[in-house]
């Protein structure tokens, strides 16, 4: 069990397993569909409020399966991502989208510069500072250090069936993926593909990029599909699952790195 004096949490974010000395940091951007009650439901029903355009349902159990297996720090957002998406940039549409997929947001549209500030400087800006305060940390006490970031995708994306189950997701260092997707022959009954449902061009990678490319770090997002996550027995399988790409990995990475020492 993940021990709790070592975690500590706001309004924004949930750091677990702080102390942890593994070599990974886990990233949720989107753990929660919880929205402040300040910003009223977003206009939202309660049906769209939960739905997997508000979070990425099962992503938060695995990412702490992981933590816990790992022994890895774990950040995650606290609040939906309706709200803001911690995995996009201020300037993007996307970080307060105004629809999502089919799903339009009344509390999104023609937001001032001023709601937008607000948005930025009470979720995503702590949430970052969270994983660079993590980062740091880290690397004062001399521990080597990947990023993995953990998420969920709908099987059904604009009327269009989904047949991946696992997309192995990276930017412009693909160490880690390449190190994972060389494991996917020991889960023959699994679809897992590279850049798969989305990939760089549709904007997910910011997190690799801000935490991971920009610190130096070996990196990776991983994509399951949520119809696999959908009571606690899957989503136990799928850490184990994960966990049989990762656990290889990293240690492919850690000989990688001895060698270029």
């Amino acid at each position: 069990m993940i021990s709790s004096d070592s975690n500590a949490h706001c309004e924004a974010f949930e750091v677990l397993n702080a102390a942890g000395r593994g070599e990974a940091v886990i990233l949720c951007e989107h753990a929660s569909y919880r929205i402040p009650p300040r910003y009223q439901g977003l206009g939202l029903a309660e049906a769209d409020r939960q739905s997997h355009a508000a979070w990425d349902p099962g992503a938060r159990a695995i990412a702490l399966q992981l933590a816990k297996a790992l022994d890895a720090p774990l950040v995650a957002s606290r609040v939906s991502r309706l709200v803001y998406d911690c995995n996009r940039p201020p300037e993007a549409a996307s970080a307060m989208p105004e629809k999502s997929e089919l799903i339009e947001v009344p509390g999104n549209r023609s937001l001032s510069q001023d709601q937008r500030d607000e948005r930025e400087m009470t979720i995503y800006r702590p949430f970052c500072a969270a994983v660079e305060r993590t980062l740091e940390a880290r690397k004062k006490e001399g521990l080597s250090t990947v990023l993995i970031t953990i998420h969920s995708f709908t099987p059904v994306y604009h009327g269009t069936q989904r047949a991946v189950e696992i997309g192995i997701l990276h930017d412009s260092d693909t160490r880690l993926a390449d190190a994972m997707l060389a494991q996917a022959p020991a889960l023959p009954h699994r679809c897992v593909e590279r850049n798969e449902p989305y990939g760089p061009s549709d904007g997910v990678t910011h997190s690799l990029k801000l935490h991971g490319l920009k610190n130096g770090l070996a990196n990776v997002m991983i994509e399951v599909r949520n119809d696999l996550l959908r009571n606690a027995e899957e989503e136990a399988l799928m850490a184990q699952e994960l966990l049989t790409l990762l656990t290889p990995a990293l240690c492919a990475l850690k000989q990688e790195g001895c060698k270029d020492a």
